[in-house]
This record gives C-alpha cells, structure tokens and sequence, in this order.
C-alpha cells in the first residue's frame, strides 16, 4: 500500500483536473480542488472497520 493516494476524479462534479489545495485554515494536509467545479474538497483515512476481513465466501 502507497503512503498517499491520490483521487481520480472530483466527488461533486466527477471532472478529473483535480490538484493538491492549499487551504486557508492551515490543514492542507489531503486537501484537492478541482478547477472545473471550482470546490475544494479533503480526503482523510478513518480506519479499518471492526468486522475485518472474513475468509467465508458470502453465500
């Protein structure tokens, strides 16, 4: 798994001229504004989900 990764494409208008922001309030940190719809949006990991990963196959 990489350290960081990058979006593919803007969540609110799905344009892919996307690029790292530089926000006002200081943490930029996973900060992207995409040019075509003019937002800025920030990505963050939340953390793995209690249920884990199963070795069953869902029937």
């Amino acid at each position: 798994m990489s350290e960081r990764a990058a979006p593919f494409y803007c969540p609110y208008c799905g344009d892919e001229d996307l690029r790292p922001a530089e926000l006002p309030e200081g943490g930029g940190h996973g900060a992207w504004e995409c040019a075509a719809c003019n937002r800025a949006f920030r990505l963050s990991f939340l953390g793995l989900l209690a249920r884990g990963l199963t070795t069953e196959e869902p029937r």
